[in-house]
């Protein structure tokens, strides 16, 4: 039986090399870890709910004030006042109101919303969605976006996805 005492040099030079190699991998796992324990994980969304006003701030009609910044148009129309998403429920694109036609139109597709928010052309699968909107004690209009109402679900009747106006 003939064992190896040394080693010669080009096996030398080799466990060397993947040492090495070894040790830079373990290094920068370690400080792949640090790295994502220094940044924490924060979800920068936007505000979820917010204060719109006053119910005598809003006319008949289609409000785009809230389009830009929260996502939201407000519709006032028969002594209502609902809020609505403003995401096409095709693909999610942000359709544009055609104060002209009296229309909501969505840019991707062709999707057709009238002022309430029921889709009549187009391949949007449903109306837009409504969120929950309330009157604070003193008497300012809240709405707030994780509240959702579907029109296909009987949603739309909640007393919480309108306000009387």
């Amino acid at each position: 039986m003939n064992i190896k005492h040394s080693l010669n040099r080009r096996e030398f030079f080799s466990y060397i090399t993947v040492g090495w190699i070894a040790f830079i991998s373990s290094v920068s796992m370690l400080g792949a870890f640090v790295f994502r324990f220094i940044n924490p994980n924060v979800n920068f969304e936007p505000v979820q709910d917010f204060i719109a006003g006053k119910p005598t701030d809003f006319k008949d009609g289609v409000d785009e004030r809230f389009k830009e910044m929260y996502g939201v148009w407000l519709f006032k129309s028969d002594g209502k006042l609902v809020a609505m998403s403003n995401i096409c429920t095709h693909l999610g694109c942000i359709p544009n109101w055609q104060p002209a036609e009296g229309k909501f139109k969505c840019p991707c597709h062709g999707s057709g919303y009238y002022p309430n928010g029921i889709n009549f052309e187009g391949p949007a699968p449903r109306p837009l969605e409504r969120f929950s909107i309330t009157l604070t004690p003193n008497g300012d209009i809240k709405i707030d976006k994780t509240k959702v109402f579907r029109f296909e679900k009987d949603q739309w009747d909640n007393s919480e996805s309108y306000i009387d106006v």
